[in-house]
């Protein structure tokens, strides 16, 4: 295993005490001097702080030489990018307004995110669950830096014109989940994608299909938590739930103390599920396993001598 230095260990806070100290002063400049132009700055510092730091923090946690800095900073940039082009095409020519929506959104973004993985880390001669954990981590960071910078810029535009406070207030709000989003569901998928592969081949497993499965109802669950709470909350005081055309629901006033609290417990039991599962698989990444009896192999590189894939 890879060592690391206490200096370079410690290297993922230095990122995040200096990226959130830079965030503040813009958005404490931007309020102050209403200057469009720190706009930018802040929505990128906002919306990349917390997913550099962590995948800075999992690289620290390397199992082999071939994660370099260079390969992670492929997977975060390229895989981050052509995660979100992936998953927006996909799901402007195949998901229509329905309750199924988000389960829709979920199958989507995972299978991009596992396919700009497999496509980034190929070239690997040694894939371990550990590393795979660590690149399919950096992916979905990467997805989720991206998207946010996204929803923070939209956020900025309302009917009352540019809004500071909804931009501020949706970076906050998405570095606090950030961690137990994107670059979590992709960990799970990467660590169960390397676990039995080979510089030759990615070996496709039946746990990594239910897996894959598993995932994407987390991810459908979470994005569709604050319907799902609303519809609780208005049984639970004997109201009927009213839809919108994208599935989403509008808390009635009275109501909006229980609908927020069972909002945020939903959350935190989607993110302890998530977190919980990825323990359980780096704990196992420790441990010798033998390969599952019903896998498929696809070629994942060229081999040396023959130059083929």
């Amino acid at each position: 295993m890879t060592t690391v230095s206490r200096h370079h260990r410690r290297a993922w806070l230095q990122i995040f005490a200096i990226g959130l100290l830079l965030w503040v002063l813009s958005v404490v400049v931007t309020y102050a001097t209403g200057n469009p132009n720190l706009l930018p700055t802040l929505v990128l510092l906002g919306s990349f702080l917390v997913p550099v730091t962590f995948v800075a923090w999992a690289f620290e946690r390397r199992d082999s030489g071939e994660i370099t800095s260079e390969l992670v900073f492929r997977t975060f940039f390229v895989g981050g990018v052509l995660g979100v082009l992936g998953a927006s095409v996909l799901e402007t020519y195949l998901l229509y307004p329905s309750m199924w929506l988000y389960v829709g959104v979920g199958l989507i973004e995972e299978a991009v995110k596992l396919v700009a993985l497999a496509l980034l880390t190929r070239g690997l001669a040694v894939k371990s669950m550990r590393d795979g954990i660590i690149l399919g981590a950096t992916v979905g960071f990467g997805f989720s830096a991206f998207e946010s910078a996204g929803y923070a810029l939209t956020s900025l535009f309302t009917a009352r014109g540019l809004s500071l406070d909804d931009l501020v207030t949706t970076e906050l709000l998405r570095g606090l989940l950030a961690p137990v989003g994107h670059g979590l569901w992709t960990a799970i998928l990467g660590g169960l994608l390397f676990a039995w592969s080979t510089r030759e081949h990615f070996v496709l497993s039946l746990r990594l299909a239910l897996a894959f499965l598993g995932v994407a109802l987390l991810h459908a669950l979470w994005d569709s938590m604050s319907a799902i709470a609303l519809v609780i909350t208005l049984v639970l005081y004997g109201q009927v739930a009213q839809f919108e055309p994208r599935g989403l629901v509008v808390p009635p006033a009275d109501v909006t103390t229980v609908y927020t609290v069972t909002t945020w417990v939903g959350l935190g039991v989607i993110a302890s599920i998530g977190v919980l599962w990825l323990l359980v698989l780096v704990r196992r990444s420790r441990r010798e396993r033998r390969e599952p009896h019903w896998t498929y192999r696809i070629p994942a590189a060229r081999t040396p001598a023959t130059g083929r894939y």
